[in-house]
């Protein structure tokens, strides 16, 4: 009853955020993520501890700047969301440049099925909405079983540009819509444990990754269209991003594809640092033979003695 509570009251906040101009909700947004800075969270030590893992060449200051930079662009992701879902006909007029869509027609020209590899930028739920009426493709999506209001509003928002929202476990549809000839996006980045999965190096770091693309490609013969989104540099924008298929993939060993997709997803993430999702525990299952990425981190900020990141 609690956690239905806590979901209406969240959607309210959304709803009345949505209905603001866009650029007014990016400010509040912005506003809100600053906030977040001068808290000395647990997720704030995870962003930290992720850039000091992925970044080493970086020194404390440059971590400092991008985590400020990041949480901005998290605040922002909250308006970006609330848009995405409530949002009228002005969410619509937002502009949205789509680069490399040759790539994708070129892919798409003898009839093979194409997965969309990208990753978990923060302004992902915004993105969808923008990208939907550009370009035919439907998304995979991990469902949120413990936040069904959340889920539903999310299913109902994507579910008006794009051609389907497929949850990651129903391998049945997804294939069945690859074989339509409808793209898909899919994200290979977050850590979904041990199972099915290759430690390989993400970022620098072994870690648990996924092989479901490779598992996709197999039965359905598709290509693989690297597809990436940020923010513009104005603030007013967006940029979505196609490269060249991935020529040869897979090759019929995970290991050396999920280090190639990694490969992949890190040169997205390293052409903007400061709008990735930092905030996730991507190293929560260290190989047996290492010590966990987070053991510090997740201490309670109090117990963390002379600690100001």
């Amino acid at each position: 009853m609690r956690n239905r509570i806590s979901q209406r009251l969240t959607l309210a906040v959304f709803w009345s955020l949505g209905r603001l101009p866009p650029r007014i909700a990016f400010k509040l947004g912005e506003t809100l993520g600053g906030l977040f800075n001068r808290l000395p969270t647990q997720r704030r030590h995870v962003a930290n501890r992720n850039l000091e893992l992925c970044f080493p060449e970086w020194g404390q200051a440059q971590r400092e700047q991008v985590i400020r930079a990041n949480l901005r662009y998290t605040g922002r992701a909250v308006a970006e969301t609330a848009l995405a879902w409530f949002g009228g006909r002005a969410v619509d007029q937002i502009p949205c440049q789509v680069d490399g869509l040759a790539h994708l027609q070129a892919a798409q020209s003898d009839g093979r099925p194409v997965i969309l590899l990208s990753g978990h930028f923060l302004c992902v739920e915004l993105a969808a909405r923008l990208i939907g009426p550009r370009i035919r493709m439907a998304v995979i999506y991990k469902p949120m079983r413990k936040k069904p209001l959340m889920d539903q509003a999310m299913l109902r928002s994507r579910s008006r540009t794009l051609e389907g929202v497929l949850p990651r476990t129903d391998l049945r549809q997804i294939v069945r819509t690859l074989k339509k000839g409808i793209p898909v996006w899919y994200a290979g980045d977050q850590d979904y444990g041990t199972q099915n999965s290759e430690f390989v190096p993400f970022m620098g770091v072994r870690t648990p990754t996924t092989t479901g693309l490779m598992r996709l490609c197999r039965m359905t013969n598709a290509r693989v269209v690297p597809m990436f989104f940020h923010v513009n540099t104005t603030g007013d924008g967006y940029t979505v991003s196609l490269g060249p298929a991935m020529d040869g993939f897979p090759t019929g060993n995970d290991r050396t594809d999920a280090q190639w997709m990694n490969a992949v997803l890190e040169r997205g993430i390293r052409a903007h640092p400061e709008q990735y999702l930092w905030l996730h525990r991507r190293f929560k299952h260290p190989p047996p033979d290492e010590r966990p990425a987070y053991a510090d981190a997740l201490q309670k900020p109090h117990n963390r003695r002379g600690d100001r990141s």
